[in-house]
């Protein structure tokens, strides 16, 4: 592992354990959300995450198909108009701004989040603040920069208290996404908190049992993580994060070879 990674892991309060013969990660061993204590466990042969290789692919999430939209044929500008004017929910009376995306729209990876906080409303941007914070480190620790990637949400307006969205907001909001999708062509997704994982693959799936798999958008791999949010409350699960990580990162070598 090269002295920048292991920065970025150390950044996360993740234990890193480096084999004395190859300095591999090994990851710690994993038990289920409802009950993880956050207590480091020595790693086994069997706690290690597997090669996508290794991994059936899941067969169970596959996207409910959508009808033709008329954001189907938008490109970058007319889409990003579209979505600052979009009055198609009620959310759009309360919110400061749209928070359409960010990021380089020609990247490999794409992060999917829920939806804008109080920070983000307020600076049109999508995971700033603590979470985004986070996220940075994240993204850092599978060897990019925030500008690598492109950033995106299920809604593009905040809905008042943070609250969940409702099933009409996602299902006004989740076309503009698709196309999103499409335009930036990513190789690897990346769902970042169950409101996203769960609104993307059309799954009322825990995120507990979307984790440790990869799941299919078309033709594209998913990778469901915590939300940074989740991982400021809960720094404990910050050792499954990054297995997930490793497991995007597995995926994304099968992808490219």
């Amino acid at each position: 592992m090269d002295a920048h990674r292991l920065q970025y892991l150390r950044a996360l309060d993740i234990d890193v354990w480096v084999s004395r013969t190859a300095a591999a990660v090994e990851e710690p061993a994993e038990s289920r959300h409802e009950t993880g204590d956050g207590k480091h466990a020595s790693p086994t042969s069997s706690d290690r995450v597997p090669s996508p290789e290794s991994r059936v692919p899941n067969t169970h999430n596959t996207p409910i198909a959508h009808g033709p939209s008329p954001v189907a044929t938008l490109d970058w500008s007319e889409l990003e108009a579209s979505v600052k004017a979009c009055t198609k929910c009620a959310l759009h009376r309360t919110r400061t701004q749209a928070v359409f995306g960010v990021g380089n729209r020609q990247a490999q990876w794409m992060i999917i989040g829920e939806a804008p906080g109080a920070d983000e409303d307020a600076q049109g941007e999508p995971f700033v603040g603590r979470a985004g914070q986070l996220l940075n480190s994240m993204i850092k620790a599978v060897g990019l920069q925030r500008e690598d990637v492109y950033i995106a949400n299920i809604l593009k307006s905040r809905p008042p208290n943070n609250r969940d969205p409702a099933p009409d907001e996602v299902t006004a909001c989740i076309p503009y996404l698709h196309r999103q999708i499409e335009l930036v062509n990513p190789k690897m997704l990346l769902c970042v908190g169950r409101i996203a994982a769960q609104n993307l693959l059309n799954t009322d799936t825990p995120i507990g049992k979307l984790r440790g798999q990869v799941h299919r958008l078309g033709n594209r791999p998913v990778v469901v993580t915590y939300h940074p949010a989740y991982l400021l409350r809960s720094p404990g699960e910050k050792r499954r994060a990054w297995q997930d990580l490793v497991l995007a990162m597995n995926t994304m070598q099968g992808v490219a070879s």
